[in-house]
């Protein structure tokens, strides 16, 4: 039985490191808590009732869940990427495309975190139906797990300008 495992982090800076687990912890106990909180509404409805908030508050959850998983995959370099054209290039030349991906992607992320922001604070006065709180507050992932991975983002092409392969720095 094979079990799926997150490869170990990369070598980081003690900062970038603590954010990474921040990061994954946070990961680890909201899908905790959802799990825990599907189980008990599913029992409830056993016994023909239900818990209202249940569904609105995982949800909100697995919103933060998404945008958290995405920072904690891009601090391992495991995002979906095809590569049949860069594990052609020279090893110079593959830190050449790699870094200028890696930039690409931070020019993105940081108009997810800009316009992300916009979007949450425009959202103050609205409110998630059956919880009562601030949509802001669900929409506040978005540029949050941006910002996490723009910061895992830019670390990783501070090493690739250092001149780091891309196996020094995810390993492997």
């Amino acid at each position: 039985m094979s079990h799926f495992r997150l490869p170990p982090s990369p070598p980081a800076p003690l900062l970038i490191r603590w954010l990474g687990n921040v990061v994954d912890w946070t990961i680890v106990v909201l899908g905790a808590i959802m799990v825990i909180m599907v189980f008990f509404n599913v029992i409830m409805h056993v016994v023909g009732k239900d818990v209202a908030l249940t569904t609105e508050f995982c949800e909100f959850m697995m919103v933060w869940v998404c945008f958290f998983g995405g920072a904690s995959v891009a601090r391992r370099g495991l995002h979906m990427t095809i590569t049949e054209f860069l594990d052609k290039l020279s090893a110079p030349m593959r830190r050449m495309a790699d870094g200028i991906i890696q930039a690409f992607c931070l020019v993105v992320l940081g108009l997810l975190v800009k316009f992300g922001m916009g979007i949450a604070m425009a959202n103050w006065g609205n409110e998630l139906t059956v919880l009562g709180w601030p949509m802001a507050l669900q929409y506040l992932s978005l540029p949050v797990g941006s910002a996490a991975m723009l910061i895992f983002v830019a670390s990783d092409l501070v090493q690739i300008v250092r001149g780091k392969t891309r196996e020094e720095r995810y390993g492997g």
